[in-house]
């Protein structure tokens, strides 16, 4: 017996919209099961914070639930619902980097003992300092397409920008991750495998 979920097509999420616009509790439940785990991780991503992510999920819902009864649909609900998380992210952002003075990760625990923890940890780390120290944008970008899954052309449509400049972003933004996952890292041993970035 198959359990797939059905595709999600565009008319279906549609009709979702239109049910939930009329006041189905369960569509609107439908909408958030399909999209608030999508989103929070996208906001985690950028924001760094798990508190924050989640209120930039629930604050996206809000937005959508009071532009459903004039919805007109010019974009895919998945970029809609992206591109007003990214935009609160960037607020947040702002406003954190005013607050913020270089969190540092919490230390694996001693008890554990064994180095190769504390490799994968620091590592684990360099990439997270990396990720925080590239241009928003360029993060945006990296998280859409290589974290989030989305294609070039539903990325560059949530950053509202056409599909060569994020490319362009894309690009600068893995050199920059490179480059800072170096200044980041610890010393490897030779002949060690690590994890490739994008």
């Amino acid at each position: 017996m198959n359990h797939e979920p059905p595709a999600r097509s565009e008319a279906d999420e549609s009709e979702l919209i239109r049910r939930t616009t009329a006041g189905h509790d369960d569509a609107a439940r439908e909408l958030v099961d399909r999209h608030l785990g999508a989103l929070t991780r996208f906001a985690y991503r950028m924001l760094g914070d798990a508190a924050e992510a989640e209120d930039v999920a629930q604050e996206t819902f809000l937005r959508l639930w009071r532009e459903l009864p004039s919805w007109e649909p010019r974009a895919k609900l998945t970029t809609w619902l992206h591109r007003v998380a990214h935009n609160l992210c960037i607020d947040r952002l702002r406003a954190l980097r005013r607050l913020r003075s270089g969190d540092e990760a919490e230390p694996p625990d001693p008890a554990a003992g064994v180095a190769a923890m504390l490799e994968e940890h620091q590592r684990a780390h360099a990439i997270g300092k990396a990720l925080d120290a590239l241009p928003d944008r360029q993060r945006a970008a990296i998280t859409l397409v290589y974290h989030q899954g989305l294609s070039n052309r539903e990325a560059a449509a949530v950053l509202e920008i056409e599909v060569d400049a994020l490319e362009s972003l894309l690009s600068r933004g893995r050199q920059n991750l490179r480059r800072h996952v170096k200044q980041y890292a610890p010393e490897r041993r030779p002949n060690e495998r690590t994890e490739p970035l994008p």
